[in-house]
């Protein structure tokens, strides 16, 4: 693994409240719901433990590109991330990631969908909770896994947020 010096951040607000944005040298590597004064020490700890002495350093402009498409995804016109990730996990891990981000836009697949796909058809455990230990939501969008009966279910920035995602991008009806 190559050395990442620095994590760079900033935050954007979005119609599900202000999201924390992390990249490496390397690609975006986190995405947290919450402004930074909240994130911050979270923050903290997932780059210390993920990069052992990268500094957190504020760069809005570095992560411009992101909050860019982020906005255009939140807007309706954009339907998928053209970003450089750079995301840290278990083989696992980052094969149900990899599945995941194929899901398309406003459809949704099952837990045990996915561990279908993946040959692993018992591991509908694990795919949940690879799932929650998704650094990048909304990017990889893991908002499109849901119960096997169409519930909702888990999500890492609250039910609310998923919710919001789904109905914002047709993949499921209103809920009041």
């Amino acid at each position: 693994m190559s050395k990442r010096s620095f994590i760079y951040y900033t935050e954007m607000d979005s119609p599900i409240g202000a999201l924390t944005i992390a990249s490496t040298d390397f690609g975006v590597c986190l995405v947290e719901f919450g402004p930074v004064k909240e994130t911050c020490s979270s923050i903290q700890i997932w780059t210390k433990k993920q990069f052992m002495n990268a500094e957190l350093k504020e760069d809005p402009e570095k992560l411009q590109p992101v909050v860019d498409q982020l906005k255009e995804y939140f807007a309706g016109t954009r339907t998928t991330f053209d970003l450089e990730l750079d995301l840290v996990g278990t083989r696992f891990q980052c094969l149900v990631w990899e599945r995941v981000k194929k899901i398309p836009y406003g459809q949704t697949k099952s837990y045990k969908q996915i561990a279908m796909e993946i040959g692993a058809p018992k591991a509908v455990r694990a795919i949940g909770g690879s799932n929650n230990k998704n650094p990048v939501p909304i990017i990889v969008p893991c908002h499109r896994v849901i119960g096997n009966n169409g519930s909702m279910v888990g999500y890492g920035g609250g039910l609310d947020k998923k919710e919001h995602l789904l109905k914002m991008e047709g993949a499921i009806e209103k809920i009041s």
